[in-house]
């Protein structure tokens, strides 16, 4: 499965749109490594995802075959390892906070 539909159908970030350009960003890493929104992921693999106001790290446990599955069952798709707030800079656009990186 491409990494932005599962961050979109995981409800991770809302829109495929917002995943995909997060991606191309280099906002968010798989395996430590800043991904492509076309990269296949596989169950293992740990996503770091950096937006402006919050840092979450996940582990993917399985794979989603649908289009969408309920809120009461995510967690059985992924496992979040850190999820922390952050504070970007006054001046620090929602999109730019790893851009220069």
């Amino acid at each position: 499965m491409r990494l932005d539909k599962y961050l979109q159908v995981t409800g991770l970030i809302k829109r495929r749109t917002l995943s995909n350009e997060a991606c191309k960003l280099g906002l968010v890493s798989v395996n430590k490594v800043k991904a492509k929104p076309t990269k296949e992921i596989a169950v293992g693999d740990i996503i770091d995802i950096k937006l402006a106001k919050r840092e979450i790290q996940i582990k993917v446990l399985q794979l989603v075959t649908g289009n969408s599955i309920k809120k009461s069952i995510r967690d059985e798709y992924f496992t979040i390892l850190i999820d922390k707030e952050r504070k970007p800079a006054e001046n620090e656009d929602f999109w730019e906070s790893d851009k220069n990186e």
